[in-house]
This record gives C-alpha cells, structure tokens and sequence, in this order.
C-alpha cells in the first residue's frame, strides 16, 4: 500500500515538473482539450493530450 503511494506521489510531482514543458511544446492546447469555466471557476479536461502522451509512452515501452 505504501509502495503505491509513493509510485503515485512521484507521478504527480513528475507531472507537475513537466507541464510548462509541455504546454510550451503546444501539449493543453490540442483540439479535443476542453476548457470552460462553470462555478465561478475554470476547468479542463485534457483528453486529446492524455490520449497522445499514453501512445507515445505504450510505444516506448514496447520499444524497450
């Protein structure tokens, strides 16, 4: 159980690092990446992004 706390803690501060990278590169921004405010506050679904990050990573791992 703590192992996989640990394995989500890092995803999430990998993530975190990585996302101005990301979003200079255009990754936030596909068509497909939703962005609307509802409750007086702006939400977004990345699903074209999360898409295309999830091949490129299923890729590499059957590359290595």
């Amino acid at each position: 159980m703590i192992r996989w706390m640990i394995v989500i803690f890092l995803a999430l501060l990998l993530i975190s690092w990585f996302t101005p990278l990301l979003q200079k590169l255009g990754f936030g921004k596909l068509p497909g990446d939703l962005r609307f405010k509802a409750f007086g506050r702006e939400w977004f679904l990345p699903i074209t992004t999360t898409i295309l990050l999830s091949f490129v990573a299923s890729l590499v791992s059957q590359i290595l």
